[in-house]
């Protein structure tokens, strides 16, 4: 089941986000976040934008949700995407169904871009992003560094 985040899941998100922020380069984050800095992001962000989360038996297992892109005026049509997944579920299809959801309700709004930035490498989000027709349009070199190494980021962008 797709639904709406609440404040109330960020002990769920957390559990999923800081999987990635101690263990990966796909999040630029290296503290963990905290249960309340979390609720505090779900309800910055569910003003203006859309933050979903995909529940089976009753356990959030994934989560997706549109931000900010930049903060000017000129910007407020486009928007950053994201979408994390529990370890154990990824390649079950839940990353897309999320995404489904989010652009669905982006549609409904006056959102003109969509934003992917991309650790790299990351071929399966890379993947996911051109499944939805994505078109790579930047990269920048080494412009992150984590666990003592350069990272690039890559910018993947939707029309809708």
């Amino acid at each position: 089941m797709i639904r709406r985040a609440k404040p109330e899941d960020a002990q769920a998100i957390c559990d999923i986000y800081n999987y990635y922020v101690v263990n990966t380069i796909v999040t630029f984050e290296e503290e963990t976040v905290l249960e309340n800095d979390m609720a505090q992001r779900i309800e910055d962000i569910t003003k203006k934008y859309y933050w979903l989360v995909y529940e089976h038996v009753g356990e959030i297992v994934g989560y997706a949700y549109a931000s900010e892109w930049k903060s000017r005026s000129s910007y407020r049509f486009s928007v950053e995407s994201s979408v994390y997944l529990k370890q154990g579920y990824s390649g079950l299809g839940l990353g897309s169904q999320l995404y489904d959801g989010l652009f669905a309700e982006l549609k409904s709004t006056t959102i003109h871009a969509i934003i992917g930035g991309i650790s790299l490498p990351n071929p399966e989000s890379i993947a996911l992003h051109e499944k939805f027709g994505f078109k790579k349009i930047a990269q920048f070199k080494e412009v992150g560094y984590k666990f003592n190494q350069w990272i690039d980021v890559g910018y993947w962008e939707k029309i809708l």
